[in-house]
């Protein structure tokens, strides 16, 4: 099976709101890579978009939120993820 390269669209917009946040894109990349992620859909008047719930290399469990644009993936904001989404993320893992 052949492995397709994932890739990730930032801006100065989306880069801020993860500042905002103190995450850095490459923390929201790997939260959102993470094969233990839990994926959440969302449903707005302006579209689709998605939460995801993963860890980072250095253990922080981030939330994700983004939306697809062609094959990338185009993050709209990050933040550590709340209590209850911890404890989701960590129950789904270890099931």
């Amino acid at each position: 099976m052949e492995r397709r390269e994932v890739s990730f669209e930032w801006d100065e917009i989306n880069r801020g709101r993860l500042a905002q946040h103190r995450v850095v894109p490459h923390e929201a990349e790997s939260a959102v890579l993470d094969k233990n992620a839990v994926l959440l859909e969302l449903q707005f008047e302006a579209g689709e978009e998605r939460k995801s719930v993963g860890m980072t290399a250095a253990g922080r469990i981030l939330a994700v939120v983004f939306t697809l644009r062609g094959d990338a993936i185009r993050p709209i904001t990050a933040y550590t993820a709340p209590r209850r989404l911890q404890k989701l993320y960590i129950e789904r893992r270890g099931a």
